[in-house]
């Protein structure tokens, strides 16, 4: 068991969240972790919206390519991951960990095993208008499509036949997948992430913003957090 602590920022899909957590940690020097249940899964980068292979390397983002999109993965596997990736964490560098994969959040607040403590635990999370979301989450399927989704999908299938159940969760991978399918699946996706915070955590709410989260970090300082 490994406790350290660390910045959190958490968010419905297309709320900014990434790119805000990417902007703090390069002013604070962080490495970053990915609680995102998508970005585990080796070759989902255009329809995961993963970050850069070049972000991925300037942040020794932990919680990305852990698997196959053959392979099963669960709460307890990302848990595992992230704790061996938070021994290799120098003690002086700070840790970032930001995503929309509320399981993950609490498996570090408050374990898989113990029992249910009220309230839940309590972190940032990012609140955003859902028609905004809407839009940027069409905004970004255009790009996606763009960079060449269908071309990514077809490779992963003629890979991979047989895809896990955890990987066919994943929204866009699908055969006979269409662009107005994977937004209102996306925007559907959206919504129970709000939900899940609201009900399954205490939230912080803040504004999607730089500053906001900035201002936020500073006036509460980081979480503890517990791998392992």
């Amino acid at each position: 068991m490994l406790e350290r602590k660390a910045y959190l920022l958490a968010g419905p899909t297309a709320s900014g969240k990434s790119a805000i957590a990417a902007t703090l940690a390069r002013e604070m020097g962080a490495w970053i972790l990915s609680a995102d249940s998508m970005l585990v899964y080796r070759g989902m980068d255009i329809g995961t919206a993963k970050p850069s292979p070049e972000e991925i390397a300037e942040f020794h983002m932990g919680g990305v390519d852990l698997v196959t999109p053959a392979e099963e993965f669960s709460s307890g596997a990302w848990l595992r991951a992230a704790t061996a990736w938070a021994r290799d964490v120098p003690a002086a560098t700070p840790i970032v960990i930001v995503g929309g994969t509320g399981l993950y959040f609490s498996a570090l607040l408050r374990g898989l095993d113990r029992r249910w403590e009220k309230p839940p635990p309590e972190y940032p999370v990012i609140r955003i208008d859902r028609a905004v979301v809407r839009a940027r989450i069409a905004a970004r399927l255009d790009t996606m499509f763009l960079e060449g989704l269908e071309d990514e999908k077809r490779r992963l299938h003629a890979r991979y036949p047989v895809w896990s159940r955890t990987a066919a969760l994943a929204i866009g991978y699908r055969e006979g997948d269409d662009r107005t399918r994977i937004l209102t699946r996306t925007c559907q996706l959206a919504k129970r992430q709000d939900t899940w915070f609201r009900h399954q955590a205490t939230p912080i709410y803040v504004e999607p913003t730089v500053e906001a989260v900035r201002d936020c970090w500073r006036r509460r300082g980081p979480s503890t957090v517990v791998f392992g």
